[in-house]
């Protein structure tokens, strides 16, 4: 019985046994970033001191791949660090991904005033402060928080914001950024994994 073609060229076996892993491997780390986890890096300022420039960031996909499944919306809960497409970004900006604090969701009412950030919703008529909540030993949104603004959040997005308020540190919905739409979001940021000094979960 005559020897497979392969088996007379097992150089060219190696070499297609090769191709078929690198290939294997392109395809599971496509999935992994598109459906499990992604990794992004920190860039500038807009985020201290909750999270320093250079981080290196591991975002949860699945809730997201959960939402697409129910064929509904993500929305993440108030409080939440994300990172999204920038939705004004244009081909050869720096920033297409960012990352930013959720402050509130449609139908909410979001103002700034005398340095301090203040939403109004059902719950709340007369208005609180979701910074309090997050502003612990130094870490978490800084103040008193920069801009005039007095909005309503309109449906399928949200109002973000950097945890840098202080001045012109960081661009988000307070400074013309605008709303974040809910298809824009990548996901919820769930380890800081570099410095390995800092790592932190969310």
């Amino acid at each position: 019985m005559e020897a497979s073609y392969l088996t007379r060229h097992p150089r060219l076996k190696d070499i297609l046994n090769f191709i078929g892993f690198v290939l294997l491997v392109l395809i599971g780390t496509l999935l992994i970033n598109t459906y499990v986890f992604r990794s992004f890096s920190v860039s500038g300022h807009s985020m201290d001191h909750t999270l320093a420039d250079g981080d290196r960031l591991i975002v949860d996909r699945l809730p997201v791949t959960a939402a697409l499944l129910k064929n509904k919306p993500y929305v993440p809960n108030r409080g939440q660090i994300i990172v999204f497409k920038n939705p004004r970004f244009l081909a050869g900006m720096h920033d297409e991904f960012i990352v930013k604090r959720v402050i509130a969701f449609p139908g909410e009412r979001v103002t700034v005033k005398d340095g301090t950030l203040t939403v109004y919703n059902r719950e709340h008529p007369n208005g609180f402060h979701p910074d309090d909540e997050y502003r612990r030993g130094g870490v978490g949104p800084q103040s008193p928080s920069s801009g005039d603004v007095d909005t309503a959040v309109p449906e399928g997005v949200l109002f973000v914001a950097g945890d840098n308020r202080i001045g012109s540190s960081s661009y988000d919905s307070r400074t013309g950024l605008g709303f974040v739409p809910n298809h824009d979001v990548v996901g919820p940021v769930s380890v800081r994994l570099f410095p390995f000094s800092k790592i932190t979960t969310f």
